[in-house]
């Protein structure tokens, strides 16, 4: 049976370690930045990863960002992300760069038509999905050395097969076709947490298991809070970002945003945690009890995820 301290090290956890996750050598102890301009990296855009070139290089009050320009692609398409989205440009990355590109064309073949064996299979691209800590060559903290990094204790939640499709389809609706996430979101990203707190305690045996649900739902509100705004935006949903954070300056995100952006940060998890002191066992308990949640969200998805995404008006991001 999990112990307590192992679901309240998500909440404790996660009120220092967003940022720092985000940030680079130089956002925190003031050394050098792990690319610099003219690099070549690999750099998370949706779902997918696409070979870049840092143009520049900023450090801000959130962490290390980097100006890149993605290989092939028109310049209108060059942007300013976090360091959370780059990795960097070696044999294993590239690896997972063809397997995320496959698991995106069967998806692509299935919804238009192709037969049953096209459709996204994925079992074998689990980690591949999740897990992007593994591998990457950069010390995170300053005179954090490569190989103390590399010990760290690895998570990699696998996520059902139904839910890595809505995160394609997610990607496609705002970032190929200029949509938007209606909001707020009902049931919003707290409500979903309560509801799946209220769904699990029915076969919790005792108190403990019920501050295990506790403290687990906290972590994951806090996480997602600290998050959305750093790695779990698209460049085109910044704007509606900004004017959310205006109308709604009395609540928290986890307040108004739904499903659809606490699924990404599922995607981000392993990276995050491997920023954490946590120990093997508690990763290990940790791991058990997000599996549970996405499961949750797969049997209710109908009910968690919006069916059609919002047309962004003429207007939008001029103003």
């Amino acid at each position: 049976m999990a112990d307590v301290s192992s679901t309240s090290a998500v909440a404790s956890a996660a009120s220092t370690n967003i940022n720092t996750n985000t940030n680079t050598a130089a956002g925190i102890g003031g050394g050098a930045p792990p690319f610099s301009a003219g690099d070549k990296i690999l750099c998370f855009h949706g779902p997918l990863l696409y070979e870049a070139k840092v143009l520049k290089t900023d450090q801000r009050g959130d962490g290390q960002y980097y100006l890149v320009h993605y290989n092939g692609w028109n310049t209108k398409w060059d942007e300013w992300v976090p360091e959370a989205r780059t990795l960097v440009h070696n044999e294993a990355n590239l690896k997972r760069q063809a397997d995320l590109n496959n698991l995106s064309t069967k998806k692509q073949r299935a919804s238009t038509g192709g037969s049953s064996s096209a459709a996204v299979s994925g079992a074998s691209l689990s980690a591949n999905v999740t897990d992007f800590s593994t591998n990457r060559k950069r010390a995170r903290d300053a005179g954090e050395k490569e190989d103390e990094y590399l010990r760290r204790p690895e998570i990699k939640i696998p996520i059902p097969e139904s839910l890595k499709i809505q995160l394609v389809d997610d990607w496609e609706n705002v970032t190929k076709n200029q949509k938007l996430v209606s909001l707020p979101r009902t049931p919003n990203v707290a409500q979903i947490l309560k509801l799946f707190k209220e769904s699990a305690l029915k076969n919790a045996v005792d108190q403990q298991q019920e501050d295990v649900l506790e403290e687990l739902a906290s972590g994951i509100k806090i996480y997602f809070d600290k998050a959305l705004g750093n790695i779990l935006l698209y460049r085109f949903e910044r704007h509606q970002y900004v004017e959310l954070k205006k109308k709604f300056s009395d609540k928290e995100m986890s307040e108004v945003y739904g499903a659809e952006h606490l699924l990404r940060l599922f995607v981000q998890l392993p990276q995050l945690i491997a920023h954490t002191n946590m120990d093997q066992e508690t990763i290990t308990v940790l791991k058990d009890h997000f599996v549970e949640f996405l499961k949750y969200m797969e049997v209710n998805a109908s009910q968690l995820f919006l069916q059609a995404y919002e047309a962004a008006s003429p207007t939008y991001g001029k103003l």
